[in-house]
């Protein structure tokens, strides 16, 4: 299945506003803002569309699932008001989803995504996946041992402790598991893949190989 998407713009817009990340360049690029947004909505619904055989969506829509550009102040240092990339997450309900979705991201300078787990788990989240991991960890290492999820993902990313955690052997036959204080899974996207006309279908085959994570995330945490 080929697209007939044109993501140009999008990263057009955000090269631009990468430069320029303030309120007077934003507003006199409006109309390209809303050039860009309408093409990555655009491509969220394709996604939608194309998941929507395999994936019980619940009728989602594009616009529940994308998030806005302007960043939360409040708590950071760094006072940019934009994002300098257009993301959405995507499952039932969009981003108010109960259950693990998918999350693309689009950026310029080979700076896209898709992704999916847990980026920030609680302290209750990471006793449950280690608790789950040292009782059988045979199900989740069928999982990411999968030829096109080690193919598409290389395995799952993410911060990791030095050592084993507190309770745990440091020659736990699972060790590198545990470790994991980050439960992802992502594959980049470089610019040449986000304006190919396969994108839809190389996100779609890459959401089908991480679903098994993500409903195994959904069963433990």
């Amino acid at each position: 299945m080929t697209s007939s998407l044109d993501m140009e713009p999008v990263l057009a817009f955000l090269d631009g506003l990468e430069r320029h990340n303030n309120k007077p360049w934003f507003e006199a690029h409006r109309a390209q803002y809303e050039h860009a947004r309408a093409a990555f909505e655009a491509f969220v619904e394709d996604l939608i569309a194309a998941l929507a055989a395999t994936d019980g969506l619940g009728g989602v829509t594009a616009r529940e699932c994308l998030f806005r550009l302007n960043r939360d102040l409040r708590f950071s240092r760094d006072k940019t008001p934009y994002k300098t990339y257009m993301s959405a997450a995507i499952g039932p309900g969009g981003k108010k989803s109960r259950t693990q979705p998918y999350y693309v991201q689009i950026g310029p300078h080979d700076r896209s995504m898709l992704a999916g787990g847990v980026y920030m788990p609680t302290p209750d989240q990471l006793r449950k996946w280690r608790q789950a991991v040292d009782q059988d960890a045979t199900r989740l290492k069928k999982i990411i041992n999968a030829r096109q999820f080690r193919q598409l993902f290389n395995g799952l990313t993410g911060d990791r402790l030095a050592t084993a955690p507190k309770g745990f052997a440091r020659d736990h036959p699972d060790l590198d598991l545990l470790q994991l204080k980050q439960l992802t899974a992502v594959q980049t996207l470089s610019d040449k893949d986000v304006t190919s006309r396969d994108l839809v279908e190389r996100v779609t085959r890459a959401c089908n190989a991480m679903r098994p994570f993500l409903r195994y995330l959904d069963s433990i945490v």
